[in-house]
């Protein structure tokens, strides 16, 4: 099937609310334009501060050490796009893998959490999965701060992992309409590569052999532990991919009409 063929389309002024209608993952547009990707001295500067405030559970060396792989900041081109409003649910992903059995979800309206299906679930989708670049900008939603809602330090009411409440999903939505952002660890596009040295100055995913970007996962370790899992929520955290992995994935933008 004609994948344009398969969406129903609501054009507004500011979003575009698209649904797989087959699947019923919702999609939103993400408008094109530029950013600066990447952990800015800013955001390095408030995540100090936070540290300085007592808001760490234990020292941030480690975090600060890891940050020239989010590194230099850049500008970035972005075209737009449609990515789901939100990670492929444990019903979502059955649409395609009807076999599918989540260990870590515990409804069918929570976020997947793939492992050995992932390469079977990429190979039926007739989606793309974001580039990093895309990702950023999304969970970014115009924001230069450590999350899309500032630069204070997020908490576990930021984390959303089931997506059967409306009026839930609909609070945690940034500026694009797109929400969890941040919640599960989404795989991107990209190959990991510590660092942007080198980085096209647009949204294209950098392409090689090894394992890909992860972005996110703030829910995956809750209940939160002390840890300082707070820094997955953060706009800029990337890290490459080592296990399960939620998806959100990316489409075309259909014609206007």
């Amino acid at each position: 099937m004609d994948t344009a063929l398969a969406f129903g389309v609501v054009w507004t002024k500011k979003i575009v609310a698209g649904r797989h209608i087959p699947s019923g993952v919702v999609f939103r547009e993400v408008p094109g334009g530029t950013f600066r990707m990447g952990m800015s001295e800013a955001e390095l500067a408030a995540v100090r501060a936070i540290e300085r405030s007592g808001g760490a559970e234990d020292t941030l060396e480690p975090f600060f050490a890891g940050a020239g792989d989010a590194q230099p900041v850049r500008e970035v081109r972005v075209e737009p796009f449609l990515i789901a409003r939100h990670p492929l649910t444990v019903a979502q992903v059955r649409h395609w893998l009807p076999e599918y059995e989540d260990d870590y979800a515990d409804a069918d309206s929570g976020t997947a959490r793939l492992e050995d299906d992932l390469d079977d679930l990429l190979k039926a989708l007739p989606f793309r999965l974001p580039s990093e670049a895309e990702w950023e900008y999304a969970a970014r939603a115009g924001a230069t701060t450590l999350t899309f809602r500032g630069d204070e330090k997020p908490g576990e009411d930021q984390l959303l992992d089931d997506f059967g409440d409306e009026r839930r999903t609909a609070a945690a939505e940034n500026a694009f309409g797109l929400a969890a952002m941040g919640s599960a660890a989404e795989i991107c596009a990209d190959v990991w590569i510590p660092g942007f040295v080198g980085a096209p100055a647009d949204a294209r995913p950098r392409t090689g052999d090894g394992h890909r970007v992860v972005r996110g996962g703030a829910a995956d370790l809750y209940p939160w532990q002390g840890c300082d899992e707070w820094l997955l929520l953060l706009a800029a955290t990337r890290y490459e991919h080592a296990q399960f992995t939620a998806v959100r994935p990316v489409a075309p933008l259909p014609p206007r009409k």
